[in-house]
């Protein structure tokens, strides 16, 4: 497939697609629909009541999606109408860009890839105005717009007019109350913001024909007095709705994230940390006393993850039929936070973990830890060799991240070799571990939980065989990285058309 092709596609499978509002752009409406087809293979064109050859030139083109009405109802109406459709056609997010040619489709590009770093999020494309030939009139309506929207939110943003956005179809609050012209655009920003939803600008070219050539729908007059009665009402509602909405958000935040601290605090300090010191310290630790007291971390961790659930989460998950735990095996997973070793104990209590000197020595969970025979890395993958022969020859599996770390965007890391030089030292197979949410949900360097989906997959075991036909350890962690990167993004496109 071309690059083309591959960006429609992922476009596609991430439930994106664009939405033209077009009136009386006869002249440009042929060109910025085919150049946008090239970027996206789902386009959606409003006719806003053109009088000119608009519909005419629309019917003929092929592979769009068409919306039309005989009077002109203004932008805002064109948008909901847009929107309206991408819904019931199942998408999750609309591109929109105005049919003028003033928007560069091969920017698309920019809004996907912001979009994947920041699902759920409302993008505005920032639009690079520096030396551009703009009316005064155009010029004073931002800078106005930019304003009242930072009276209305708190939030700053540098261009408040613009067109060229991506919009999360599911998050459209106060569509049902918008205007019909261009104000419209700037009360979804501030519906938008009010509910917390996420505003990431991106900067994106624009072009602006010569003054003679150029095609305004804007009345100066009538359209800056609709603008100023708006922006009162808009006033009156930040005080009374979005004001208190925000706190309240925050509040919940904040509420949810010390609910789960407590909860994790008292569970650790009072249940689990004194339980386990009374159970290591009465009579000798045998055998059979270390897989009860993996069966109680199971336990435990299946009531916290499955039952009690962390507050604002979703967790679910899906195992292949041909995985078994009873045969032991080296778990990989992709690491994403704190809270990945709790989502992959919920599948057997026979599973240890290689985990990082801090974890070992944590406060909270370090006994347990130690007791449970997890082992730090830091004493080197050679020198731990006979714990881990005689971890897997008790049954036990052994569990390893193999970047190493956590990134702060949940991308995929580069492997290490460990993972793959265990596996083969020991005989076992590989599972795979494919593991969506944690990083989202506490990302690296924050201390706020956030809500959202939590899920994990774990793939069907990767025989000896078949990781030898990859070529040495190397070979094998540099495949099994590009396709966690396969995976990973497949898993990505199909929830976050639902966050």
């Amino acid at each position: 497939m071309t690059a083309h092709q591959d960006q429609q596609q992922l476009l596609h499978d991430r439930g994106i697609c664009v939405v033209i509002p077009t009136y009386n752009n006869d002249g440009t409406i042929a060109a910025v629909v085919a150049d946008t087809l090239k970027a996206c293979k789902d386009v959606i064109v409003v006719n806003d009541g053109s009088t000119d050859h608009t519909s005419s030139i629309l019917h003929s083109i092929e592979g769009i999606t068409l919306v039309e009405y005989d009077q002109n109802r203004g932008k805002g109406h064109a948008l909901r109408c847009g929107f309206e459709r991408a819904l019931q056609m199942g998408f999750a997010y609309a591109i929109t860009l105005d049919a003028d040619g003033q928007h560069y489709p091969h920017d698309i590009r920019h809004f996907l890839k912001a979009n994947q770093q920041h699902p759920g999020a409302l993008i505005i494309g920032n639009r690079k105005l520096e030396g551009v030939d703009r009316s005064k009139g155009s010029s004073f309506a931002n800078q106005f717009s930019n304003f009242w929207f930072y009276v209305q939110t708190g939030r700053h943003l540098q261009d408040t007019q613009t067109g060229y956005r991506l919009y999360p179809l599911k998050k459209l609050y106060g569509l049902r109350l918008l205007t019909s012209r261009y104000e419209a655009e700037l009360e979804l920003l501030v519906f938008a913001s009010w509910h917390g939803v996420k505003l990431v600008p991106i900067d994106i070219d624009v072009y602006y024909p010569p003054k003679e050539q150029r095609v305004s729908h804007f009345r100066p007059g009538k359209d800056f007095a609709r603008i100023s009665v708006l922006n009162t009402v808009l006033c009156f509602l930040a005080i009374v709705y979005g004001l208190p909405l925000r706190i309240f958000r925050g509040a919940a935040n904040l509420f949810r994230t010390l609910y789960a601290i407590l909860f994790m605090a008292f569970f650790c300090f009072c249940v689990i940390t004194p339980g386990v010191w009374l159970y290591v310290k009465i009579g000798k630790m045998t055998e059979q006393k270390r897989k009860n007291l993996h069966r109680l971390i199971y336990h435990a961790i299946r009531f916290v993850m499955l039952k009690h659930g962390i507050p604002g989460t979703k967790f679910t998950y899906q195992v292949d039929p041909k995985v078994s735990f009873s045969k032991p095996a080296v778990v990989i997973c992709n690491h994403q936070s704190h809270i990945d070793l709790a989502c992959q104990l919920i599948f057997t209590p026979n599973m240890i973990f290689l985990t990082n000197q801090w974890v070992w020595n944590n406060p909270l969970y370090g006994l347990l830890i130690r007791h449970a025979e997890f082992y730090p890395v830091a004493d080197g993958i050679e020198e731990l060799m006979p714990q881990l022969q005689s971890l897997a020859e008790r049954g036990y599996s052994i569990a390893v991240y193999p970047e190493g770390t956590r990134s702060c965007d949940c991308s995929i890391g580069r492997f290490h070799q460990g993972a793959f030089h265990i596996a083969e030292q020991l005989g076992l197979d590989i599972i795979p571990m494919y593991l969506y949410g944690p990083g989202r949900i506490l990302p690296k360097k924050t201390h706020l939980l956030r809500k959202g989906p939590i899920y994990i997959e774990v793939g069907a075991p990767i025989t000896q065989a078949s990781l030898k036909s990859l070529g040495d350890a190397r070979a094998q962690a540099s495949y099994l990285r590009k396709h966690y990167q396969m995976k990973y993004e497949q898993i990505a496109n199909q929830i976050e058309q639902n966050v």
